[in-house]
């Protein structure tokens, strides 16, 4: 064991075919150092375009990504591999509050959803995982996924059009570079597409620095104080469950990379990822959920120690105390935006779907069927209730509507006896009538 917890893998200098560097080794610190900094870029196009979408402070939100990235190593002691940048899932109930209320209010709605993110957490730690799987089935969790995506559609299209040359030139360089490049480049192809977009931009004039230029070197970043009101609370619940779809498949997703089981740390990452959006929900930054862009530099190197996690973790905290670094992320314009959020919001809503594939949800089945359905249009349609001082809108009548409609179907289908029969001819098939046409 080295001084400070991790062992040195074999020399510190290689790996091994087939072999991985585990949560509790390292590299030489040379290399350690440079893969932290690595995970940095490859969070770094992502995380930012939340606050650049919302109109948060940059700095504000990288800080407190630094921050909740120490917070979650320390929680789960180690063991798991994380950094944790802003979930998209917040886009959406941030705009509309602060639409309606102001930022301190969207403020506030972030930090409580990071307090029932960590009672949830401290749930699951006690009790066990198990019950999430009963209360939110791959059906309802890829619902969910899907319709908050979708959801955002109509953002990514107002700041396309705003510069829709820019946004092509944005868009087509990610999708090229995802395609072109193998390795580490192919993977932080939104980061590409995002400075090719910016360059673009520049040479036709749509950048404005003189923010950038007013901004001193070094300084604290910009804290906003929380506030609360009741009448967008119900925007902001949604989003824990999509955390805890997001704080799940991280840790399953490690533990097939890793070859450990770390389902005993399922409970610690969900208080960890609740109590570092709790944190930024005091001072202003951006939600914060596990990262798949890290996730991806981690399957390219082969390296999973936590090591370069606090790396990554100090370097961000380094780049946030600087406004003028700050300034100079939020002169990105509008087609920049625009072009990548098309992918991005398209991807989020394709999560969904990728869910119910890899757990092979079946669509044959009316309760299943019904369940994504409603939901879908609700969000993507983004009804709106509003019930005295409340207003609820798509994404979370969405939500609600995929509980209610799911755990309603099946109990009363168990109980009727109709849940083993079949679909009608209009829903979608259950994949077996290419055989059953070729028996006859």
């Amino acid at each position: 064991m080295s001084a400070i917890g991790w062992r040195v893998h074999g020399d510190g200098k290689r790996v091994a075919p087939g072999d991985v560097v585990d949560p509790g080794e390292r590299l030489s610190w040379p290399r350690t150092i440079g893969i932290g900094m690595q995970h940095v870029v490859a969070m770094f196009g992502a995380t930012f375009l939340v606050p650049l979408i919302t109109g948060f402070s940059p700095a504000t939100t990288l800080f407190f990504s630094a921050v909740g990235t120490a917070v979650f190593l320390l929680v789960t002691r180690n063991r798991l591999p994380s950094y944790l940048g802003s979930s998209f899932a917040f886009i959406a109930p941030i705009g509309a509050a602060t639409a309606s209320q102001g930022q301190s209010v969207a403020v506030g709605g972030i930090l409580v959803t990071g307090l029932v993110l960590a009672a949830v957490g401290l749930v699951v730690h006690l009790a066990g995982a198990r019950w999430i799987d009963v209360v939110m089935p791959p059906i309802v969790t890829g619902t969910i996924v899907a319709l908050i995506g979708l959801n955002l559609a109509p953002t990514a299209w107002s700041n396309f059009e705003q510069a829709p040359v820019t946004a092509l030139v944005t868009l087509a360089t990610t999708i090229l570079v995802t395609v072109l490049f193998k390795g580490i480049l192919g993977r932080l192809s939104i980061l590409v597409g995002v400075i090719v977009g910016y360059v673009v931009a520049v040479l036709r004039g749509e950048v404005d620095f003189s923010a950038v230029r007013d901004a001193a070197w070094l300084g604290l970043p910009e804290f906003v104080a929380p506030s609360f009101d009741v009448a967008v609370l119900g925007l902001f619940v949604p989003v824990v469950l999509v955390l805890i779809a997001e704080n799940v498949g991280h840790v399953k997703s490690v533990a097939a990379m890793t070859g450990q089981n770390l389902d005993g740390l399922t409970g610690r990452a969900l208080l960890a990822d609740g109590v570092a959006t709790t944190l930024a929900g005091v001072g202003g930054g951006s939600g914060t959920t596990t990262y798949a862009e890290n996730i991806g530099v981690m399957a390219a190197t082969r390296v999973y120690s936590t090591a370069a996690y606090w790396v990554a973790a100090a370097t961000a905290l380094v780049l946030s105390l600087s406004p003028k670094f700050g300034a100079l992320v939020a002169t990105i314009p509008a087609g920049v935006l625009g072009g990548a959020t098309t992918l991005l919001y398209g991807m989020i809503g394709i999560l969904g779907a990728r869910i119910w594939v890899q757990n092979r949800v079946d669509f044959s089945d009316p309760v299943n069927l019904t369940t994504a359905a409603v939901p879908l249009v609700v969000g993507i349609a983004n009804f709106t209730w509003v019930a005295g001082d409340l207003t609820f809108e798509g994404i979370a009548l969405g939500t609600a509507a995929a509980l209610a409609i799911y755990h309603a179907m099946r109990t009363i289908s168990r109980w009727r006896g109709t849940s083993e029969e079949p679909a009608s001819p209009a829903s979608a098939p259950g994949g077996d009538e290419h055989a059953v046409h070729d028996a006859h």
